[in-house]
């Protein structure tokens, strides 16, 4: 008897600690050209959702580095029955040895982001950032930006479905494409599917220079 409530004793206290945990693991192509891979690792733990996105880029042109890209960001959800909402963010971006870091947490009423040493600006309280992992991003109408700190006013539409390879097996999709609202300095065109099941599988964007990313699920 004694060792069942030892037992028992020892599941109360493990079984709060314990954690969900999936990943989406992308080949990340220019044009048809491999240039690295970006990564998201999703954990659940005591109803918070911790997200860690890591990606690598180098691009070579001739066998000379024409562009690198490293970024890492460790986002903290909090998510209840009807929305998901940041309540903190910490992110480190290398971009062609430019330096950028991030940082941002819920104060109060608002998501206060700091972009460096100077930058600083509150936001509303339920933020969002590119958060294509979490098929509910979709009815998002502003966005932030985890390497620059903008606050995108964004619209997404829905295409309707799509059969496309994932992993080399036909996957029946829904598409959709992700539009900056009129009027915004920063342009933004990039294309997104999800199976039936909503689980996040490719996207696509065209860049200012006209080259194509392709995010392909490993």
């Amino acid at each position: 008897m004694k060792k069942l409530a030892l037992l028992a004793t020892l599941a109360m206290t493990v079984l709060p600690t314990l954690s969900h945990a999936e990943t989406w693991a992308f080949d990340v192509y220019l044009d048809k050209s491999k240039m690295g891979q970006h990564t998201f690792t999703l954990t659940e733990k005591n109803g918070m959702q911790e997200l860690i996105s890591k990606a690598k880029f180098n691009v070579k042109v001739l066998f000379v580095n024409a562009y690198s890209y490293d970024h890492t960001a460790k986002e903290i959800w909090s998510k209840d029955a009807n929305k998901s909402c940041l309540n903190s963010i910490e992110a480190k971006t290398i971009e062609n040895k430019v330096n950028t870091s991030l940082n941002g947490k819920l104060d109060g009423k608002n998501f206060v982001v700091n972009v460096g040493d100077k930058d600083k600006q509150s936001l509303s309280q339920c933020v969002s950032t590119f958060a294509y992992w979490n098929p509910e991003v979709v009815k998002q109408s502003e966005l932030l930006n985890p390497q620059n700190g903008v606050f995108q006013k964004t619209y997404f539409e829905n295409l309707g479905s799509e059969n496309m390879l994932v992993k080399g097996k036909p996957t029946d999709t829904t598409h959709y494409r992700l539009l900056s609202a009129p009027g915004s300095k920063i342009k933004l065109d990039i294309d997104l599917w999800y199976a039936n099941n909503k689980e996040w599988v490719a996207l696509k964007s065209v860049t200012p220079e006209g080259y194509t990313v392709h995010y392909k699920l490993k």
